[in-house]
């Protein structure tokens, strides 16, 4: 029997936009390895029919979507369910945003699997009625799912909440692990190893963006703050206190999508600075443990978690920057905040380890024709 996996929920491979992308597409090779069929939904800019093309081997349905933004990806998900909904197998849907539409698969006796991300609703970036939609379909997707995925314990014990726990199953994100990099990529910025920090994150006030560099910015540090993210302080106010606030040792060098880059970037920097106040686990926190980076993260059950012990945390401006004055002071060493980002990686985030729990969970759950 050929088991056969359609993947939902992202806006499709070769991965481009974020986390859950990488994710499925780590997954959807894997499973292709394993003589699964893969199917993945493709959100495509453009007009027409839907369409289909193969890629290494995973099968891809083109969704044409003429619209931008949020309502373009409702849209997306709202024909890819119609569309999935025909289709024989099993089903995993990355995220519950638009789970309401997941219903039709219910009704039609399909399993589906729906990985719950965070809790998206508790989001500061959000308004009242985004809130209220992302909440009620993180009620849905609980109902209606087949089975939950969590992505972090806590997340776990939230759905818990919701649902019986027998009905929830963790497993984390996973990532790469860096053990080299190319030196001349940072180089070209003006980098020398060792000799700066990185952030990499949405510049929004739940990622503490702000509280972290006016904690660098209080005094001369003789040390360079990488700031990757899209800023545009011209159209966004928090965008422009965030750069108003940065002193000349903050570099803003824009959004970087070269994975080598950014590859290195995180190797050779002295610590990687995380700020998110709410999520389950960080796909660029995952990564910065992957890459052997000394953390400083915001003291919350999420970021404690996944970085465990052996990284610094920080609850406010003041902190973070108490934090900052003892990690470059010339006789500190990162080297054991270093080695143990290294060995929390291995313990739970590899994508061998992940990516086997999910082909273990997904083949339990596949329908026996």
């Amino acid at each position: 029997m050929t088991r056969t996996l359609h993947i939902l929920g992202i806006r499709g491979l070769p991965a481009a936009h974020g986390g859950f992308e990488t994710f499925a597409e780590h997954l959807a090779l894997h499973l292709v390895e394993k003589q699964w069929r893969v199917v993945v939904y493709c959100q495509e800019r453009e007009t027409g029919r839907i369409r289909y093309s193969e890629w290494n081997g995973v099968q891809r349905v083109h969704v044409p979507v003429g619209l931008a933004g949020v309502l373009g990806t409702i849209l997306f998900d709202f024909i890819a369910v119609i569309h999935a909904s025909r289709q024989k197998g099993l089903f995993l849907t990355l995220g519950y945003n638009t789970a309401l539409f997941n219903g039709l698969q219910r009704l039609r006796r399909q399993v589906n699997l729906i990985n719950m991300d965070g809790m998206e609703w508790r989001r500061a970036k959000w308004g009242v009625v985004a809130k209220a939609w992302l909440w009620l379909n993180e009620r849905a997707g609980c109902l209606i799912g087949n089975h939950l995925i969590a992505d972090h314990p806590m997340i776990a014990a939230h759905l818990g909440s919701r649902v019986a726990s027998s009905k929830i199953t963790m497993i984390p994100y996973g990532a790469d692990e860096i053990l080299d990099a190319d030196v001349s990529l940072i180089e070209a910025l003006g980098l020398r190893p060792g000799q700066y920090s990185t952030v990499i994150a949405r510049p929004e006030p739940e990622n503490s963006v702000l509280e972290i560099v006016q904690a660098f910015s209080r005094k001369h540090r003789a040390h360079v703050l990488v700031l990757l993210g899209i800023f545009s302080p011209d159209v966004n106010p928090y965008h422009r206190k965030v750069m108003d606030a940065a002193s000349a040792e903050v570099l803003f060098p824009g959004a970087i999508y070269d994975s080598d880059v950014v590859r290195a970037l995180r190797f050779f920097s002295r610590s990687y600075v995380h700020g998110h106040q709410v999520g389950g686990t960080n796909p660029s926190l995952v990564e910065a443990l992957g890459a052997g980076c000394a953390v400083i993260a915001h003291d919350n059950r999420f970021n404690r978690w996944v970085a465990g012990p052996g990284a610094m945390y920080f609850k406010d401006e003041s902190a973070c920057s108490a934090l900052f004055d003892d990690l470059l002071s010339p006789d500190f060493s990162t080297a054991q905040m270093k080695e143990a980002s290294r060995r929390r990686f291995n313990e739970e985030f590899t994508w061998k380890q992940v990516l086997n729990e999910y082909e273990q969970l997904l083949d339990s759950w596949h329908p026996r024709y």
